[in-house]
């Protein structure tokens, strides 16, 4: 299933899988999230609905509702209900029309909000049940495909509005960046993948610094106490990473690792991140999911 916003990227990919040469040894569809943010919502459906029908793709419109007072910002609310959305389809996989040039703003987007290396990776071509095959494509070659075979797509009107942080680092710091070093959009999307490399190889130490212990929680104490401290960090970020626990702040992870390992044998410390709680108990560190009070 292809997610279609009706953009240029997503129809010249959806147009590309459905008319390539060969013929194609998959069933294809796609997927039209209607967030009801802008007043041509409905008129953007009814455009993916058409292209679809014209082209003899199944497709599924669903509607979600986007938190509109989110702390995160409504650019990350909206990612976020459509990417649930993307976890309800039944397809095998879910193709993203994401491209070289997203892949340089995510990871000068995640390096401001002063993310890990995790964040530094920026996209995955594949991860889970998400494909993005365009990676390694830039704007410019998507827009020549599209004209060469004589495309219609819609056009979002935010897309322009620099009020919104991904659109002001795209017009307002990408585009000058590539025009003062013509490198710097392929040379940014190049480091995320080595950047995506050094992130499985700390992943790899941290199931090998847990041995013998399971890689989950409960966690003993003494595992963590034996590493040196950055050691520990990444063996406390791993595991809360394959709970799907959002990660700290850096200061606030070293904090918690001060905490979990300095605290007396009769202190059972408890720090809270968001909807779970992080604790030591009998020796172990244990993760909790914070019960919501009637």
């Amino acid at each position: 299933m292809l997610g279609l916003s009706g953009g240029i990227d997503s129809v010249s990919l959806l147009h590309h899988l459905s008319h390539g040469d060969r013929e194609p040894d998959f069933s294809l569809s796609a997927l039209h999230v209607h967030h009801g943010l802008s007043s041509n919502a409905d008129q953007w459906a009814d455009f993916c609905g058409q292209l679809c029908a014209t082209w003899k793709i199944p497709l599924a419109v669903v509607s979600v509702t986007v938190e509109r007072d989110s702390s995160d910002g409504l650019e990350a609310a909206a990612r976020r209900a459509r990417h649930e959305a993307y976890g309800r389809t039944e397809g095998d996989w879910v193709v993203l029309a994401h491209h070289r040039g997203d892949q340089a703003e995510t990871l000068l987007f995640n390096l401001l909000r002063g993310t890990g290396l995790a964040g530094a990776a920026a996209m995955a071509s594949r991860q889970r049940r998400l494909l993005r095959p365009l990676l390694a494509a830039s704007r410019n070659d998507i827009e020549a495909y599209a004209r060469a075979h004589s495309l219609r797509w819609i056009e979002d009107e935010s897309n322009r509005d620099t009020g919104f942080s991904r659109n002001y680092l795209r017009h307002e710091i990408l585009a000058p960046l590539n025009q003062r070093f013509p490198a710097a959009e392929k040379n940014m999307a190049a480091a995320a993948v080595r950047f995506a490399e050094a992130a499985t190889l700390l992943d790899e130490l941290a199931t090998l610094d847990l041995a013998p212990a399971a890689a989950d929680f409960p966690v003993p104490v003494s595992v963590l106490a034996g590493l040196s401290e950055p050691r520990a960090r990444n063996v406390l970020r791993y595991l809360l990473a394959r709970r799907n626990v959002r990660i700290p702040s850096e200061s606030r992870l070293i904090e918690l690792l001060r905490q979990l390992l300095a605290a007396g044998a009769d202190r059972h410390p408890r720090v809270r991140f968001g909807d779970w709680d992080i604790l030591r108990r009998r020796g172990q560190i244990e993760l909790e999911r914070v019960v919501a009070q009637p």
